[in-house]
């Protein structure tokens, strides 16, 4: 292994998801803010409990009431005063519906000068909900829309109409009150109505949509489900003030400069990836490949959302998958590597937040007894990993802007 080109990835990774933590942004949206009445803080998703806390600090007068409802274990302790749930992410659970009950109950009987401070981030679609299904089949939906490699804008289209508080329709629940959100985007070109599933932003996408999701992936639904598709949602809100205060491009920005600062040249690719996990980490190493004769040190930078195709039964996540798809190109370049990170701390059902790989991973796999086909085409790409070392591990950071994925090249 590379050391060097490890601690400097890791270095611009950590440097990265630091300079887009949500305390400062939240801070900075309320500034300013008076509330007339009584506030009722909502705060849902993986940065729930740090938009919250910091949300707390900048408001000039205390909150009437507040849940906070982030995944199992993004709670660093209790938040001040608010009643604190952890659920299910990314496919719903119980507790996600006992979160999803108990907003609902705490915001039923609004007066039209009271306000809604919802504090939004990415997992929110999970994590707070209240399906207008049997949770059972929610879930097999969710698995089943997961594993077909659906994107995140296919896959909250469908949630939206099995939901009783996407869509729109929890800001359309807390009417006639005021709903001032703040959102920190994990969807690329931060649309509104997709964050988290967007309850309370207007949606952009119809019925008609939905049923051509359901029918593009083969969907199983019951009659019921199938009659949710049919219901149309909220077009127009009139009560909601929302602003997306943080999101990927924040993070490549940050990433650029971390390199910069460690001597590489940057080279920014997009922040708008969104394909084949394993196919953006071919692409990147053939971008290091193309590049190594420059005699320059350069970072390739890109951010976004890439999807994963389960053909196997192993355990993973995107980012893990993206680098070790990698291995293969970088094969015996000494000073060429891919690090890829979920800025959530957190891929897919995993304790890792992504993984790392350079000229001698391939080998590595192959000394270890593991053939690099054989692992994607199982998905298993945490345990090839770890058996060389090419794990990423922050934990639960507290934020959630995507995805961020940096090919080196070092001329020492």
């Amino acid at each position: 292994m590379n050391h060097k080109l490890r601690i400097d990835a890791e270095k611009a990774a950590y440097t990265a998801i630091n300079a887009v933590m949500p305390e400062g942004a939240v801070r900075r949206a309320l500034l300013g803010k008076r509330f007339s009445n009584r506030v009722f803080l909502i705060a849902a998703g993986k940065a729930a409990p740090r938009m919250a806390q910091a949300a707390l600090s900048a408001l000039s007068a205390p909150v009437t009431d507040g849940i906070v409802i982030s995944k199992y274990g993004h709670f660093d302790g209790p938040v001040d005063g608010l009643c604190c749930f952890e659920a299910g992410h990314p496919v719903p659970d119980e507790n996600s519906v006992l979160a999803g009950e108990a907003v609902l109950k705490l915001t039923a009987d609004l007066r039209e000068d009271d306000t809604v401070l919802f504090l939004l981030s990415g997992g929110g679609s999970a994590l707070f909900e209240k399906p207008l299904i049997p949770l059972e089949e929610l879930q097999d939906i969710t698995h089943r829309l997961l594993a077909c490699g659906a994107d995140i804008v296919e896959i909250n289209t469908i949630r939206k109409r099995l939901s009783a508080v996407k869509g729109g329709k929890f800001a359309a629940h807390c009417m006639p009150a005021k709903v001032e959100a703040i959102i920190l985007s994990d969807i690329l070109g931060d649309p509104l109505d997709m964050i988290a599933s967007g309850p309370v932003s207007p949606d952009s996408a119809t019925s008609a949509d939905a049923l051509a999701i359901a029918e593009k992936y083969a969907l199983r639904m019951t009659e019921d489900a199938r009659a949710c598709l049919l219901e149309e949602t909220p077009k127009e809100l009139s009560n909601v003030n929302a602003q997306v205060v943080g999101s990927v491009r924040e993070l490549c920005r940050a990433a650029g400069d971390a390199c910069r600062s460690m001597g590489y040249e940057t080279v920014f690719l997009s922040d708008q990836l969104d394909c084949e996990a394993r196919e953006a980490g071919r692409f990147l190493a053939s971008v290091l490949r193309s590049h190594t004769r420059e005699g320059k040190k350069l970072a390739f930078l890109a951010g976004g959302e890439t999807v994963v195709h389960l053909t196997g039964h192993g355990l993973g996540g995107r980012n893990q998958e993206l680098a070790l798809a990698a291995a293969e190109g970088l094969r015996g370049m000494k000073n060429a590597a891919v690090l890829s990170v979920g800025s959530d701390g957190t891929d897919g059902p995993t304790d890792a937040a992504g993984g790392y790989v350079d000229g001698d991973s391939y080998d590595a796999l192959k000394t270890a007894g593991l053939d690099l086909h054989q692992v994607l085409q199982d998905n298993d790409a945490y345990h090839a990993l770890k058996a060389i070392d090419g794990l990423i591990i922050t934990g639960p950071t507290g934020t959630n802007v995507n995805d961020l994925c940096i090919g080196f090249i070092d001329v020492e």
